[in-house]
């Protein structure tokens, strides 16, 4: 039935997206700092549809074909969280934060922005999550169009709830002691990442 296969498109990409990973920690930590979040989550919802159209139009085989893609976003992808990684880690020793906007220099839109095309697009399970993974699934459906839609909507929900949500975590995070905390946690997850990427 086609409404079906809207609930199984939801549901595979609710559950490819909803590990915690770099991009996912990225969207949090602007949603604590309350900046940018609209930009960012659409960034990454859209970013997230695209791949999941391509995906779902057969773009896995192309991919297959030419593994090489893969492997250039996967060494620009370690690199990349490499120096976020370790970014990260100094930020918690040596600078101080807190929710206290005053005086506070803000992360610019753009430089968020580049931020969230590297947490994007140099990750090379992006693409073996849309592309391959969701385009395969999707040859399993009725309408493949409700599929990529219900995948989607997955998407929409999980990074608007998880920047906005954020909030609720203020009361936690007015103090500096609990930036410094993420920062450090934020820094060891990008370099776990990085070497779980490279030998993967």
């Amino acid at each position: 039935m086609p409404a079906s296969d809207y609930i199984s498109g939801f549901l595979l990409g609710l559950s490819l997206i909803i590990a915690i990973g770099s991009q996912n920690a990225f969207v949090l930590k602007q949603g604590l700092r309350r900046e940018h979040i609209l930009m960012v989550c659409l960034f990454c919802a859209v970013s997230d549809a695209l791949l999941i159209c391509a995906g779902v139009a057969g773009f896995g085989a192309v991919t297959a074909r030419y593994p090489q893609v893969v492997t250039i976003a996967k060494i620009s992808g370690v690199i990349f969280l490499l120096v976020y990684g370790l970014q990260s880690l100094y930020a918690s020793v040596r600078l101080s934060h807190s929710l206290d906007t005053e005086g506070q220099v803000a992360t610019s839109l753009k430089k968020a922005l580049l931020l969230c095309i590297g947490f994007t697009w140099l990750n090379p399970h992006v693409y073996l999550d849309t592309l391959v993974l969701v385009g395969m699934v999707s040859t399993g459906a009725d309408s493949k169009l409700l599929f990529a839609l219900g995948a989607i909507s997955a998407s929409l929900f999980f990074f608007f709830a998880l920047g906005y949500g954020a909030r609720l975590l203020t009361p936690l995070f007015a103090k500096p002691k609990a930036w410094n905390i993420l920062d450090g946690l934020v820094g060891i997850l990008m370099l776990y990442l990085a070497w779980h990427l490279y030998y993967s």
